[in-house]
């Protein structure tokens, strides 16, 4: 028996989630990593941003950079999305030092903190994962490291190793600010 409230559209929704899916499984599955190392790529391209993962036996971390191709000619373009993955990462190492404001998911007000301009890792696996609006595809493969990011992807680096570790960084509050107009 058919309810009166069912919906074609959220039927149609439903199959295409549960075969997108389905999908992620298999993905997981041909790549040949632990489901859980998968989640920061998961949360990634899900939600958005840097995520890091920890279980007693295995660290993860995704760092993710967007690249904006732009064909002035056409005034049109996209914006892809590489997700790097690091399974067990390590930091070889920083350089410089960038003032910047932050907020954590797990913290309630954006901090002032520091982080390294630049940094150089290496995991025991690194898969990269790049999200393309314009084909509507989600590519992943294997790569090698020691990779090194610059800018926003290194402050991500750095900000999802001190998750991995358990420490994170404390800063000054937006709160302790001050003030100034001009003119």
């Amino acid at each position: 028996m058919e309810s009166p409230n069912y919906d074609i559209l959220d039927y149609d929704k439903l199959k295409k989630q549960l075969s997108f899916n389905l999908a992620e499984n298999k993905a997981i599955h041909d790549l040949q990593i632990k489901p859980d190392a998968f989640i920061p790529v998961l949360f990634s391209l899900k939600f958005g941003g840097d995520w890091s993962f920890k279980t007693s036996d295995l660290e993860a971390m995704a760092v993710k950079e967007k690249i904006t191709s732009y064909n002035d000619d056409k005034a049109e373009g996209y914006t892809l999305e590489r997700v790097t993955l690091f399974v067990n990462p390590s930091l070889i190492s920083t350089e410089g030092k960038v003032l910047r404001l932050e907020k954590c998911g797990s913290k309630n007000e954006r901090e002032l903190v520091e982080r390294p301009f630049r940094v150089k890792l290496d995991a025991e696996d690194i898969i990269l994962a790049e999200l393309n609006p314009q084909i509507m595809e989600i590519s992943l493969k294997r790569i090698k490291g020691p990779l090194s990011f610059s800018g926003s992807a290194a402050y991500g680096v750095s900000h999802e190793m001190e998750h991995l570790a358990g420490c994170e960084h404390t800063g000054k509050f937006i709160w302790e600010f001050n003030y100034r107009v001009e003119g």
